[in-house]
């Protein structure tokens, strides 16, 4: 199983990849990675790892299209058969989701449907929920809306603030997507909104 990792910051779902395939635990092989961010420690972190590792950065494009078209001619050259986003900051378009259908992952640090978008575990404690937990799915064109693969369950205490149910649903994120990767390598479909395995 090919992957190509697109990230934004830190990498740590990333690493959390990496370890896995480098242990033997996930039978995958990283063949790129991709930030937007020039300074995003993720891509250094990959570039020690000695992956095939480019920075695309948004900013220097005059469109969101153009930008993808980019990152685009990379995933057609490295023939990933996912492309997982780590902590990537971007909305895809609906064109690029298209070229990708049901190829593409990302992981979400809510439970959804509950709590999408930015912010998610603030959300989660200013609407008083008992746990929250992460979601690891398949993107399609609307935002974190895409069919579940996995779902981790984090409870949330009573004197959690957003940084600290952050990191606690952080460390199930690791093992989630190794989870969903591990799975998605015996073959699947998508039926509506259920994946079938």
């Amino acid at each position: 199983m090919r992957l190509a990792i697109l990230l934004s910051g830190r990498g740590s779902n990333f690493q959390a990849i990496h370890d896995a395939v480098a242990s033997g635990a996930l039978d995958a092989e990283i063949v790129l990675v991709v930030s937007n961010r020039p300074d995003a420690p993720g891509i250094e972190r990959a570039r020690t790892y000695g992956y095939d590792a480019h920075v695309v950065d948004h900013k220097t494009f005059a469109d969101r299209a153009a930008h993808e078209e980019a990152v685009l001619r990379l995933l057609d050259d490295a023939r990933p058969d996912f492309i997982v986003l780590a902590g990537y900051m971007r909305l895809l378009s609906a064109a690029f989701v298209a070229r990708w259908r049901d190829r593409i992952l990302n992981i979400h640090p809510s439970l959804l449907p509950a709590f999408p978008g930015v912010d998610a575990q603030a959300q989660a404690l200013a609407y008083g929920v008992k746990v929250s937990g992460c979601t690891v799915h398949i993107v399609d064109e609307h935002l974190d809306a895409g069919p579940i693969l996995v779902q981790r369950v984090v409870p949330v205490r009573e004197d959690d603030n957003a940084s600290t149910l952050a990191a606690r649903i952080l460390e199930e994120e690791h093992a989630a997507y190794v989870e969903a990767l591990g799975i998605l390598r015996n073959g699947y479909r998508v039926e509506g909104r259920r994946v079938v395995f």
